[in-house]
C-alpha cells in the first residue's frame, strides 16, 4: 500500500461536499481548489510509475498542488464561504500528505 496515494484519494471523498458549497459563491475558486486536489491525485499516481528524475518531480508538483488546495480552503474560509468545521477533515489530510511528501522529496542520498 502506498500511503501517499492514499491519503490522496481520502482528500478528494474530503472535498465531495466542500467544493459545490464554495462554488456557490465564488465558482473559479471552488474550481481553483478542485483542480488543485486533482492534481495531487494524478501527480502522486503519475511518480509512483516514474522512475529517476520523474518521481520526485512529480511528487514536488503533487506537494504544491496539496498547498494551494490548502489555501484555497483557507481562502474560502476567511472569505466566509465555508466554516472551519466543514473543512477540518480536508485540511487534515492535505496536511498529512503535505508531510509524506515531504519524506518522499527530502530523502537522504
Amino acid at each position: 500500500m502506498f500511503v501517499a496515494k492514499e491519503v490522496a484519494d481520502q482528500i478528494i471523498i474530503a472535498l465531495r461536499d466542500v467544493i459545490p458549497r464554495v462554488a456557490q459563491r465564488d465558482a473559479d475558486l471552488a474550481d481553483q481548489l478542485r483542480r488543485a486536489a486533482t492534481s495531487v491525485v494524478l501527480n502522486i499516481r503519475e511518480g509512483s510509475r516514474r522512475g529517476g528524475k520523474d518521481r520526485p518531480y512529480h511528487y514536488t508538483v503533487a506537494a504544491s498542488s496539496a498547498d494551494e488546495a490548502d489555501g484555497a480552503l483557507t481562502t474560502a474560509i476567511g472569505s466566509g464561504y465555508i466554516d472551519a468545521e466543514l473543512a477540518a477533515a480536508a485540511k487534515a489530510l492535505l496536511d498529512r500528505e503535505l508531510a509524506l511528501l515531504w519524506g518522499l522529496t527530502h530523502k537522504r542520498r
